[in-house]
C-alpha cells in the first residue's frame, strides 16, 4: 500500500489556491510595495552616498578603519563591474526578508524559550525547515505567488527562520538562574525581568541569530534568481545558462562582498551590545557611588 503524502500536499496547495488566493494576491502586493520602497532610496540615491552611509555604518557598528576601507574599496568596485543597480536590488530584497525572518522568529524563539510544550512542538518544525531541499520551497512558493521576486522572498523566509527562533530561544534558556531569582526577589513581574534582564543579556546570541539569517537569505539569491527574482541571482543564472563565465563570476563576486559586509557588520553589532551594557553598569555604579555621601549626610 503506498501512501500518496505528495498527492495530499498538492491537494492542499489548490484548495488554498481556490479559496484564499486573494490573501496571497495581498501577500505578494504588500511586499513588492516594500522592496520596491527600499530600492527607490538604494538606487535612487547616488551610489557614492551609498557606499559612504554602508561604509560609516561599518566604522560606527565594528569600529574597525580596515573594514571601513574595505567596505568602500569593495562597493567601488561593483560599482566598476557595472553591478550596482543588481546589488542594490539584491540588497533590498535581503533586508525585507530579513526582516519578516526576524520579525516571525525573534518573538516565536522568545514564546518557545518561555514555554516548553511550545519549545516541544516547534524543535521539529525547525528541523523540517532546515532539512528540506532549498529548492522545495520554490514550488509552493511560485504557485502561490507566481515567478519574479516575491516567491524568492517567500522561499527565502520559511529558509531563513529556524536560526533566529533556535538562537534566540538559546539566549534566553542558557541565563543563569540566579539572576533570575533575583529579579523575582525584588518582585519583578515576568514582562519586566524578559524586558531588563533576560533579552539584554541573550542580545548577543539573538545577534548570532541575526547574522546567520542574513547569511541563509544570501544565499537563496541565485536560488531564487531561478524564478526570476532578479538582482545578482539573475546575473548569475543569465551566466549560467549562457555559459559567460566572466558575468557569472562577476554575479558572484558581488555577492560575496555583500555577504562579507553584512556578515563583518552584524558581527560588530553583537559585540556592541556588549559595549554598550558595560557603559551602563558603568554609569549606574557612578551614580550610587555619587549619591552614597548624600544618603549617609541625610541619615
Amino acid at each position: 500500500m503506498r501512501f500518496n503524502i505528495g498527492d495530499w500536499f498538492a491537494s492542499v496547495i489548490d484548495w488554498m489556491l481556490a479559496n484564499v488566493g486573494w490573501f496571497f494576491d495581498g501577500v505578494a502586493w504588500l511586499v513588492s510595495q516594500i522592496v520596491g520602497a527600499v530600492e527607490i532610496v538604494l538606487i535612487g540615491l547616488h551610489p557614492f552616498l551609498i557606499i559612504a552611509l554602508l561604509a560609516g555604518a561599518a566604522l560606527a557598528l565594528t569600529r574597525s578603519l580596515g573594514l571601513t576601507l574595505f567596505s568602500a574599496a569593495a562597493f567601488a568596485v561593483i560599482v566598476a563591474m557595472g553591478l550596482w543597480v543588481e546589488s542594490m536590488s539584491t540588497l533590498a530584497v535581503v533586508l525585507v526578508s530579513v526582516m519578516f525572518s526576524l520579525a516571525i522568529g525573534i518573538p516565536l524563539g522568545i514564546w518557545a524559550a518561555l514555554n516548553n510544550t511550545v519549545s516541544a512542538v516547534v524543535r521539529p518544525v525547525l528541523d523540517l525547515m532546515q532539512a528540506m531541499p532549498v529548492f522545495v520551497y520554490l514550488i509552493p512558493a511560485v504557485f502561490f505567488f507566481g515567478v519574479g521576486m516575491v516567491p524568492g522572498i517567500a522561499a527565502t523566509i520559511v529558509f531563513a527562520v529556524p536560526p533566529a527562533v533556535r538562537l534566540t530561544e538559546l539566549g534566553i534558556r542558557k541565563l543563569d538562574l540566579e539572576l533570575l531569582e533575583a529579579a523575582m526577589a525584588f518582585g519583578a513581574k515576568k514582562g519586566l525581568i524578559l524586558k531588563d534582564v533576560q533579552l539584554p543579556l541573550a542580545f548577543s546570541s539573538i545577534m548570532a541569530g541575526v547574522n546567520q539569517v542574513i547569511m541563509l537569505a544570501l544565499s537563496m539569491v541565485v536560488v531564487a534568481g531561478l524564478v526570476g527574482a532578479g538582482g545578482l541571482g539573475g546575473v548569475v543564472v543569465q551566466g549560467v545558462a549562457q555559459l559567460d563565465t566572466a558575468r557569472g563570476f562577476e554575479g558572484g563576486l558581488a555577492v560575496v562582498i555583500l555577504a562579507v559586509y553584512l556578515d563583518r557588520v552584524t558581527s560588530g553589532a553583537r559585540s556592541l551590545g556588549d559595549v554598550l551594557r558595560s557603559r551602563r553598569a558603568k554609569k549606574e555604579q557612578r551614580a550610587a557611588a555619587a549619591t552614597a555621601p548624600v544618603a549617609a549626610a541625610a541619615g
